[in-house]
């Protein structure tokens, strides 16, 4: 099947779909999905952004207590070589 045909079979194609009409009800249901979906799409990205943060802020909280960037105390004493 060559360039041409293919795009005239898809011409065909085209013009015959267009002809079909959707059923009233299959475009209220399929409104009513997709508004779902995007709330549910909304929902979890605020859960995602709100769970982000609340990481942000328990790290932050962690590196004021802990403060990894200080050194820990030495445990032992050095040897005294210079008696």
């Amino acid at each position: 099947m060559s360039g041409n045909d293919r795009e005239a079979a898809a011409r065909r194609l085209l013009e015959q779909a267009s002809s079909r009409s959707v059923p009233p009800e299959i475009h209220a249901e399929a409104v009513r999905r997709g508004a779902r979906m995007l709330r549910r799409r909304m929902v979890a990205r605020r859960l995602l952004w709100l769970l982000m943060f609340a990481a942000a802020v328990a790290f932050a909280v962690w590196a004021l207590t802990a403060r990894p960037w200080v050194e820990p105390p030495s445990d032992t004493t050095p040897p005294l070589t210079s008696w």
